[in-house]
C-alpha cells in the first residue's frame, strides 16, 4: 500500500525517547522545562533537549515540542527566548492549545509548524478549517471522535490527522476540565492535572464507585480501520511512563501498522503472544477501544481500582545501529582518506600525512577493525573498504582521530539539513489591541458596568426580565428555540440584549439539529456567544452578520489571544476563569466580559453519568453526584447534544468584592444561572444589582460560595 503512518512516541525523559527510536517510533513529543501539559514528567533540560533533536535527527525521525499549556500575560514574553534554539536547532513542530501562542509563533517563528493539540478540543471539520486558515498543519482531535467524523475531517480539509492508539483516557473533553483546577488548584490547563475524576463517587447518595475513571485506550485490532479513516499519526500517551512501556508499545504498533502497510487489511491478525504482551506493558483499569466506535458507554468505565501493581517489560539496552559505508585511502606521502556515506549524505575527511612502512607495516584487517570500533556514536559500519598503496605506516592514534573526525563531519553534514538561522525581531515590544467595538457609551455612571444573565430554564428568564437593570440575557441553545421563548423575546418590551448561547459541543450532529433553528438566531437574538470554533466556523459558512462573543472556554490568556479573538471576528470575549484579579489586570479586560456568579462548568463529558449507572433515558435533565467529602455537583444531562455538563459544588460569588472587580473596567459582569429557582435567580440578581450600579455593601450571609480563582488564579 502507497500510504505513510506516523508512529508517534511519548518521551517523558531522555531514555524513553531513546527507547521510542530503537523501538521504531517516526517521531517522538517531548517537553522542555516550561509550557507542557506534563509538568511533572521528567523534562529535559535545554542542554538535554537540543541533544535530543540532534539524535532523532540523526537517526532520520521527528521530534514536536509540548507548548500545550494555557501562557498568562506575563509568560508569553519569554517563549521567544524559550523556543529560539530548539528553533535554530531544527526542531520540526510544536504542539499548541493556546490561541495567543498560535498567534505569536506566526509572528516570530513563522516557518515553524504548528500542530493544534487535543487540549484545542477540536470536534470536526469546520474547527478544523478554521485552524488551517491559521496556519495550522496538524491537528489532534478529540479524543470523543467517530472513525466516520475523522475521515470526514482528513477529507474535508486535507489537513495532517494525528490520533491516539494507546494509553489514558481523560473522562472530560479535553481542555473543557477544570475539575482538578477548581477544587485543588492543579489545572489541567497548565500541565498540573491531579485527576479527580479517578476517585470514586456517588450518585444521588447510592454507593460510590470510580464512575468517571475511563480504561486504557488500545486500538492494535483496529489499526486497518484507523488507517483507512485517513489518520497519519498514530499517537501513543505515555510521557509519564517508563522507557520499558515506550519501546513496547512502540514496537509492537510499529510491527502492525507495517504488516497492514504491506500486506493489507486481508489476513490481518494480531497473535495473542504480542496482545498478551502489549496490555502486560501497563496494567491499570483494563484497556477499552475507545471512541472509534461508539459514542459513549458503561463498558469503557473501569468500576474499580485494581489491586496489585502494574507489570513492565524487560529492559532492553536503548541503542541505534545507523549503517554506513565507507572507503579508506592509505596512500604514502598522502594525507589518510576517509569517505563516508549514508542515506545520501557524502563526506570527505583527510587527516594525517601516510607514511611509508619500515619495519611494521599496518595490516589491512586490523585497520579494518581500528576504523570500525565506532562505540557509543550512533553509526556503524555495514560496509568497509580500505585501499593501501603498498606497505604504508600511520599511528593507531591517527587513525581513531580519522574515524572520529570523519563521523563528526558526517553527523553535522547531516544535521546542517535541519538547522536554521533566525535573526531577534528589532522590535518585541507588547502587541497592542486595536480599539475594541463596543456599545454605545452610558453617561449614566451607575450603568457603565451592564449586567447580564445566563438562563437555562423559562422561570430564570421571567425573573431576571423582572429586574429593571439586567440589561443582557444569554438563553441556553437548549432552551433559546422553544417557542415559548421565543415568544417571550419577541412580545416583552425591553431594552434588554438577547445573545444564543450556543452549545459547548459542535460535532456534525449538532451542526445537523441546528440548521434547522438558523433562522431563529437570526431573527430572534441580537448575537450568538459561542463556545467552540466549529461553531464560529459554521456561522461564517451562513454569512452570520450579527454580534458574535466568546465564551470563558475559548480561551484568552494573553494578549497575543486578544488578538486572535479579535481577527476572527469576535466583538467580546468572557475572561477565562483561571486568572486571578491581577492577571486579569495585567490582561486588560477592559469591556469585555467577567464571570461574578454561578456554578461553573467543571466537566464537558461526551459520557453520561445515567447511562452509566441506569440506561440512556434520552431525556434531558438534570442530576447530582457526590464525591468523598459529600460535596454535591449537578450534572446536565444535555441529551439532543448527547453531553453531560458536571457543575462546581459551590456557586462563584463575588457580589461583596464589586469594587475590586469594577478596578478592571468590564463592559458587563455576568450572572449564569443553572439549578436556580425563579425566586433564586431574582434575588441574586438584584443582589449584584445593588453590589455593580447602586454600590451597596453585600454580604454572602449563609450561603456557601466559592470565589473561584479570583483571588487565588493557578500555578
Amino acid at each position: 500500500m502507497d500510504r505513510q503512518v506516523e508512529i508517534l512516541a511519548p518521551a517523558g525523559s531522555y531514555e524513553s525517547l531513546k527507547a521510542a527510536v530503537c523501538a521504531g517510533a517516526d517521531a517522538v513529543y517531548i517537553g522542555g522545562t516550561l509550557f507542557g501539559a506534563r509538568a511533572y514528567a521528567k523534562n529535559l533540560t535545554e542542554e538535554e533537549l537540543l541533544e535530543a533533536i540532534d539524535y532523532v535527527h540523526i537517526h532520520g525521525r521527528k521530534i514536536y515540542l509540548t507548548v500545550n499549556t494555557l501562557l498568562k500575560d506575563r509568560e508569553i514574553d519569554q517563549l521567544y527566548n524559550y523556543l529560539k534554539p530548539y528553533y535554530r536547532r531544527g526542531l520540526d513542530g510544536v504542539i499548541v492549545q493556546d490561541v495567543g501562542v498560535i498567534e505569536y509563533l506566526k509572528e516570530y517563528f513563522p516557518k515553524l509548524a504548528i500542530h493544534a493539540s487535543t487540549q484545542m478540543t477540536i470536534t470536526g471539520s469546520k474547527g478544523a478549517e478554521l485552524l488551517k486558515a491559521q496556519g495550522i498543519t496538524r491537528v489532534v482531535p478529540a479524543r470523543e471522535l467517530s472513525l466516520s467524523e475523522i475521515r470526514q475531517m482528513k477529507e474535508e480539509t486535507g489537513l495532517e490527522i494525528e490520533c491516539f492508539v494507546h494509553g489514558a483516557l481523560c473522562y472530560c473533553y479535553s481542555g473543557q476540565c477544570l475539575l482538578s483546577s477548581m477544587i485543588g488548584g492543579r489545572s489541567g490547563n497548565r500541565g498540573q492535572c491531579a485527576q479527580p475524576c479517578r476517585l470514586p463517587y456517588s450518585v444521588h447518595g447510592k454507593d460510590p464507585e470510580d464512575m468517571m475513571s475511563l480504561k486504557d485506550l488500545c486500538t492494535i485490532d483496529l489499526l486497518p480501520e484507523l488507517i483507512e479513516a485517513g489518520i497519519d499519526s498514530f499517537k501513543i500517551e505515555g510521557r509519564m511512563k517508563q522507557p520499558d512501556y515506550v519501546y513496547t508499545v512502540v514496537s509492537i504498533y510499529r510491527k502492525y501498522t507495517d504488516l497492514y502497510l504491506k500486506n493489507g487489511s486481508e489476513g490481518y491478525h494480531v497473535s495473542k503472544e504480542d496482545k498478551e504482551k502489549l496490555l502486560r506493558a501497563y496494567q491499570r483499569r483494563g484497556y477499552t477501544d475507545g471512541y472509534y466506535k461508539r459514542r459513549n458507554g458503561r463498558e469503557m468505565i473501569s468500576f474499580q481500582r485494581p489491586s496489585g501493581l502494574a507489570e513492565t517489560a524487560e529492559n532492553p539496552e536503548y541503542k541505534m545501529q545507523e549503517k554506513i559505508n565507507g572507503i579508506l585511502i592509505l596512500s604514502a606521502g598522502k594525507r589518510a582518506k576517509l569517505i563516508l556515506e549514508y542515506s545520501g549524505y557524502r563526506t570527505e575527511y583527510e587527516g594525517e600525512m601516510v607514511q611509508r612502512a619500515v619495519s611494521h607495516p599496518l595490516d589491512v584487517t586490523r585497520i579494518e577493525k581500528q576504523i570500525r570500533k565506532t562505540g557509543n556514536m550512533e553509526f556503524q559500519f555495514e560496509k568497509l573498504r580500505v585501499e593501501t598503496d603498498g606497505d604504508v605506516f600511520l599511528p593507531m592514534q591517527a587513525l581513531n582521530e580519522l574515524r572520529r573526525e570523519g563521523i563528526w563531519q558526517l553527523t553535522e553534514c547531516i544535521l546542517n539539513e535541519y538547522r536554521r538561522k533566525i535573526e531577534k525581531p528589532t522590535d518585541m515590544k507588547k502587541t497592542e489591541i486595536s480599539a475594541k467595538e463596543t456599545m454605545p457609551e452610558d453617561t449614566d455612571v451607575r450603568r457603565r458596568i451592564r449586567i447580564s444573565c445566563m438562563v437555562q430554564a423559562k422561570e430564570q428568564l421571567e425573573a431576571v426580565l423582572d429586574c429593571e437593570y439586567a440589561d443582557i440575557i444569554y438563553v441556553d441553545s437548549l432552551l433559546g428555540f422553544r417557542e415559548e421563548i421565543t415568544s417571550i423575546i419577541r412580545n416583552t418590551e425591553s431594552a434588554c440584549r438577547y445573545y444564543l448561547a450556543m452549545p459547548y459541543i459542535f460535532r456534525e450532529a449538532e451542526a445537523a439539529r441546528l440548521e434547522k433553528f438558523y433562522s431563529v438566531i437570526e431573527q430572534i437574538y441580537d448575537g450568538v456567544l459561542i463556545r467552540n470554533w466549529e461553531s464560529l466556523w459554521w456561522l461564517r459558512c451562513h454569512g452570520y452578520e450579527g454580534e458574535i462573543r466568546s465564551d470563558s472556554n475559548l480561551y484568552v490568556f494573553n494578549r497575543y489571544g486578544k488578538t486572535f479573538i479579535k481577527r476572527q471576528g469576535i466583538h467580546h470575549f468572557t475572561a477565562p476563569a483561571e486568572l486571578n484579579a491581577r492577571e486579569l489586570g495585567e490582561l486588560d479586560i477592559q469591556d469585555e466580559i467577567l464571570n461574578v456568579y454561578g456554578y461553573q462548568p467543571v466537566m464537558i463529558t461526551a459520557n453520561c453519568i445515567k447511562k452509566t449507572k441506569e440506561r440512556c433515558h434520552k431525556k434531558e435533565g438534570w442530576l447530582s453526584i457526590q464525591d468523598r467529602y459529600q460535596k454535591t455537583f449537578a450534572v446536565r444531562m444535555c441529551c439532543p447534544y448527547c453531553y453531560n455538563i458536571i457543575y462546581n459544588s459551590m456557586p462563584l460569588f463575588l457580589a461583596d468584592k464589586a469594587e475590586e472587580a469594577a478596578k478592571l473596567k468590564p463592559g458587563e459582569v455576568r450572572l449564569d444561572f443553572t439549578v436556580e429557582s425563579r425566586d433564586e435567580a431574582k434575588r441574586i440578581t438584584e443582589l449584584y444589582i445593588d453590589a455593580f450600579i447602586h454600590r451597596k455593601a453585600i454580604t454572602a450571609g449563609k450561603m456557601e460560595y466559592t470565589r473561584g480563582h479570583f483571588k487565588r488564579g493557578v500555578k
